[in-house]
């Protein structure tokens, strides 16, 4: 008996120290008595901010903040309006271990009239209107009793639908704040001044290419200018942020939003290219990031070009491409065509360029015989490694003219065609030029006489570079056989 009382005891004992334990460290009355801090963007001593050109960015941002020593809740302040809460991190740089996260939350019940005067419904609001005949403004008070459709306000034993003048509240109604806010519950044991980092992914900020090229007099070489546009609608301004951007097609899993699994990034060398001196460019896992050499600031609604590259006398060549489109093995005789008008150049370093270009808007332009710059042309590229050729269709021909015409079907056998086909092309310029003709064929073919050279260009896909002198007229023949 006295054993099982002396043993009780002890578990009594224990559970009495334990909880005295615990109770100094986290105990609600500890929570309860949590001191409030606030920190905002005059607290940031940096700023970083790496730009997918999917439409998603990722922010660090590091501030100093002193902490008092113990629960805290810690307002963190003047972040991006478009944030992906889910994604955030926060850590403290001078002592990771100094600082518990307790709890985390997102704020962003901004004030706006309408939530103003919900948080007022059942209280007494003023109104001030101005008085013509006193030259005085009179207030008048009313209990608001709703605000959905207008207002309903009762002023004395009457009730009032809308409200007679300017309205006046006492003060700013709990829970509301006026702009995006992270709070955390943080116990800070060791307190002191801390050099705190915050990242997070949000969108609103976005990034493209665009190109300017200019062709020179002969068509035979251009100057290409690259230019990045920044685009920001996050809801927060970045002063004097270290900027990345990077180039790939990045996955995201839509429509949830999850943090990107590593913020580490790959060393490599530097790409020898001629891209301008703001950027430096390296691969970056299987995409490429370019790295303004200088910070930058981005405004809230501000759009930002920066310069990207500069390719001068880029060996360039016009191409004229007739290419009839539908399957007229089957049907369609004859088909009239317009001639494809391209450029097409190397990216490579010996050609003034050889670094990877984001995919973007190519804008071409020509001299006139007065001199003035006019559009030719544009086009969409798509991310383009060095040393890979870029061909830009700026048009169609004027003066040349194509025409395609089966002259003939022959059937050899069930499963085996031959096809007599007829290319005419008409060149209306005061120079002779070089059309490409390309043509598709399906399943096993075979070319079984042509009146001119070809080449297969691929398993489907054969071309014929036919020269035509200006103001003139040639046709080609050749005979196609197809197995099913």
């Amino acid at each position: 008996m006295k054993t099982s009382i002396l043993k009780t005891a002890l578990v009594i004992m224990t559970l009495v120290v334990i909880s005295l334990i615990l109770g100094s460290v986290n105990t609600p009355e500890a929570i309860a008595e949590s001191k409030i801090l606030e920190t905002s963007i005059d607290d940031q001593t940096g700023v970083s901010i790496t730009v997918y050109n999917s439409g998603s960015s990722l922010v660090r941002d590091v501030r100093n903040i002193k902490f008092p020593g113990g629960m805290v809740d810690l307002k963190f302040m003047d972040v991006a309006s478009e944030i992906d809460p889910t994604s955030v991190h926060f850590a403290s740089l001078t002592n990771p271990d100094g600082i518990s996260i307790w709890e985390q939350n997102y704020e962003y019940d901004l004030i706006s009239q309408s939530k103003l005067m919900e948080k007022y419904i059942g209280m007494e609001i003023s109104f001030r209107q101005f008085n013509a005949e006193t030259e005085k403004y009179d207030i008048e008070s009313g209990i608001l009793l709703s605000t959905q459709g207008g207002y309903v306000i009762q002023m004395e034993d009457k009730i009032h639908l809308g409200y007679p003048g300017e309205v006046i509240l006492p003060e700013l109604p709990d829970g509301l704040i006026t702009r995006p806010t992270l709070v955390w519950l943080l116990d800070t044991a060791s307190g002191g001044n801390h050099e705190v980092e915050m990242s997070y992914l949000t969108s609103g900020l976005s990034w493209r290419a665009n190109y300017v090229a200019v062709i020179n007099e002969k068509d035979d070489a251009l100057d290409l200018n690259g230019w990045v546009t920044l685009n920001n609608t996050s809801g927060a301004t970045y002063n004097d942020a270290k900027l990345k951007l990077i180039a790939g097609d990045v996955n995201r899993v839509q429509p949830e939003r999850e943090m990107l699994r590593s913020l580490g990034y790959a060393d490599s060398a530097v790409m020898e290219a001629k891209a301008a001196p703001s950027f430096e460019e390296k691969s970056f896992f299987e995409y490429h990031m370019y790295t303004l050499q200088r910070p930058a600031t981005l405004k809230n609604n501000q759009q930002k070009q920066i310069s990207l590259l500069e390719g001068n006398d880029v060996t360039a060549e016009k191409l004229f491409i007739y290419e009839p489109s539908g399957d007229y093995w089957y049907g369609g005789d004859s088909q009239k065509g317009k001639i494809q008008v391209k450029m097409a150049f190397m990216n490579e370093k010996k050609n003034g360029l050889g670094i990877p270009l984001p995919k973007g808007t190519v804008r071409v332009f020509k001299a006139d015989t007065d001199g003035s710059l006019q559009l030719i042309g544009e086009d969409n590229i798509d991310h383009t490694p060095k040393d890979e050729e870029l061909r830009l269709f700026l048009g169609e021909a004027f003066d040349i003219v194509g025409e395609r015409i089966l002259k003939n079907r022959r059937k050899i056998s069930n499963r085996i065609w031959e096809y007599d086909v007829e290319i005419i092309l008409r060149n209306h310029k005061d120079e002779g030029v070089v059309v490409t003709v390309v043509d598709h064929a399906r399943g096993d073919w075979s070319i079984l006489t042509a009146t001119s050279d070809w080449n297969k260009k691929d398993a489907s896909t054969f071309e014929f570079p036919v020269k035509v002198k200006k103001d003139g007229e040639v046709k080609i023949t050749y005979t196609v056989r197809r197995e099913y």
